[in-house]
């Protein structure tokens, strides 16, 4: 019987064929024999030898003491490699030297507001500090089905590779992109059969330019308008080309985010549905499901954890290849801008736009004037706050009156002699005129015993749900765009001793190697991209918080790009050393 899940080395790359593996172990022999010539002085030195390090390799194994040698951007030797000569010589005594971890959820390359991401022209974006300097080498690109629609992956690969970028770039096909460019505005139903067709030729033209894959959003429109069959659909499009299906689902609790119980059907799907589509559409498919940052939201739900532990498991059983990743934090993105007044009750279908100007007061208050309407208003509040992890779990962070900043809901309510629900009628009332909700709220709606048993599995990986950031965008930015992969190590391995250090690496290394496909990096092996980071595993940690979140992490050392030192000695170098990968010659199905 095949292993669930079996030692990277006998199944990390399973699907590649035997002469690319063959390459790959001949390039490092060669690479080896060649080295040893020029600790002889029969050849040129390396670029690069990093020395007297504990080696963390990425498969999940203890650490080893080895140097690792590095050659034209390839790691070329791992082992005693005392009286080597190299051009630069790092000394990482006491030091981890792990392989470049791989975000396999990143926002690096959305637009945001006027800013792009990695295709911004301020080239300060394209480095992508505050990525790398977490250890990051590597991002996965077009989450949740988004993109822009229309643009090729060609196209796409241009624009980040003209001028460049600071870290290599995954490029997936994004399916809400995709519906909205065949479907328009006239997205709100099931798609036509010619529809799916036009989506299945868009998705095979990605996938032949080199996708890694199909990303949808199912929680969000368009994506949240498609049912199962045009998702089988697409993905039976994806499966020649081994790619994965990394799905943000419809539901992550009780209900979807955008569900309000007095506007909208009764029976929404819940989490456990949501699983069993993403699990349902990889059985079919025969292809990698992955259900994106994996959470069990709300009062609710909490402890469901394990539920979905066993679903996935006894999938995986059967011989359905699921994977999950997961952030480090029990704050989500949406979180971070709760709004718990429903937009019916503003006159609004949606948020304003920034620029907009609304008087949301007089409608609010013919709301309120309505007992009936009133009564509703509590009920669907009332639904928010439990969704958003309960009213002590709910923390103002800008309003008007700034001696309630940093105050719980639950607290607040309870010192006027309210309950929270009403005290949040009360913030809109008494709040900014022309926001919904009247403050900036941020929710903890997570429950970290949920996280910690999530994170253990060894089908989870790391990943931030983050993207570029400067410190000129404000306070509204999440801590893990600064910080998701140190505060894994610095949480969850040295302070709370959930992780091994060895299993927290390969969860984000390895592991999502294995998930994109990812032939030539993720480990430290001869033969593979010098992607390395070097840290302290005692004082790796994120600094970045919910108040100052423009703080970059503190213990990496040295992070190495293909090669090439983007981290110096703790440093930014400013190197534009990524590139865009291609899955024909990264993943399987390569004819080199």
């Amino acid at each position: 019987m095949r292993p669930i899940f079996p030692s990277p080395f006998t199944s990390t790359y399973r699907r590649f064929s035997a002469a690319v593996l063959l390459s790959v172990c001949l390039a490092g022999v060669t690479a080896y024999a060649a080295l040893s010539a020029e600790s002889s002085g029969e050849s040129g030195s390396l670029d690069l030898l990093i020395e007297n390090g504990r080696v963390v390799d990425g498969s999940g194994n203890p650490w080893f003491h080895a140097d690792v040698g590095i050659a034209d951007g390839v790691i070329v030797a791992v082992g005693d490699l005392k009286g080597t000569s190299a051009a630069r010589h790092i000394d990482a005594a006491g030091l981890i030297v792990a392989p470049g971890f791989i975000d396999i959820h990143s926002h690096a390359d959305d637009h945001q507001g006027r800013r792009w991401g990695l295709r911004s022209a301020d080239l300060a974006r394209r480095r992508a500090i505050n990525i790398v300097s977490q250890g990051v080498t590597t991002v996965a690109v077009n989450p949740d089905g988004f993109g822009e629609p229309g643009l090729s992956i060609a196209d796409q690969r241009g624009q980040l590779l003209e001028p460049g970028v600071g870290l290599n770039v995954v490029l997936m096909a994004a399916h809400g992109a995709i519906r909205g460019f065949v479907m328009g505005k006239d997205h709100r139903r099931a798609a036509t059969d010619d529809e799916v067709s036009a989506m299945q030729a868009l998705v095979g033209e990605a996938m032949e330019q080199g996708a890694f894959g199909l990303s949808t959003g199912l929680e969000y429109p368009p994506g949240r308008y498609s049912d199962l069959g045009e998702l089988v659909s697409l993905m039976e499009i994806v499966r020649p080309y081994g790619g994965v299906h990394i799905s943000h689902m419809r539901s992550e609790t009780t209900a979807p985010m955008w569900w309000v119980p007095s506007q909208h059907y009764p029976s929404p799907p819940q989490l456990l549905d949501a699983v069993a589509e993403v699990v349902e559409i990889a059985e079919r498919t025969a292809t990698k499901g992955v259900v994106t940052h994996m959470k069990v939201r709300g009062t609710t739900h909490w402890g469901q954890s394990e539920q979905v532990i066993e679903f996935i498991e006894a999938a995986r059983a059967r011989g359905v290849e699921m994977y999950g990743d997961q952030y480090p934090y029990d704050t989500s993105g949406s979180d971070g801008e709760l709004v718990l007044i429903p937009m019916w009750a503003l006159g609004l279908e949606r948020r304003p736009d920034k620029d907009d100007k609304v008087d949301l007061r007089e409608f609010f208050l013919s709301v309120l004037d309505d007992a009936d309407r009133r009564d509703t208003l509590l009920s669907d509040i009332r639904h928010s706050i439990a969704f958003r992890g309960g009213a002590e779990n709910i923390i103002v962070f800008d309003y008007p009156d700034t001696s309630l900043i940093g105050r719980d809901l639950q607290s607040l309510a309870d010192e006027q002699q309210l309950t929270p629900a009403e005290y949040a009628i009360q913030m809109q009332l008494d709040g900014y005129a022309g926001r919904p909700g009247g403050a900036r709220l941020r929710s903890f709606s997570l429950a970290e015993r949920d996280m910690e048993a999530l994170m253990s599995r060894p089908w989870v990986a790391t990943s931030s749900d983050g993207g570029v950031t400067l410190a000129e965008d404000g306070p509204a930015v999440h801590a893990r765009y600064n910080g998701a992969f140190t505060r894994k190590i610095a949480r969850y391995v040295t302070e709370r001793g959930t992780l091994s250090l060895e299993h927290a690496v390969r969860a984000a290394t390895t592991l999502p190697a294995q998930i994109l496909g990812l032939r030539d990096r993720g480990m430290i092996r001869a033969g593979l991209a010098a992607d390395v980071v070097v840290f302290d595993a005692d004082d790796i940690r994120d600094r970045s918080t919910f108040t100052k979140p423009h703080q970059l992490s503190s213990g990496v050392a040295f992070v190495l790009v293909n090669g090439e030192l983007v981290i110096d000695n703790g440093e930014p170098t400013g190197l534009l050393a990524g590139t865009v990968l291609h899955r024909a010659t990264s993943g399987p199905g390569s004819q080199e």
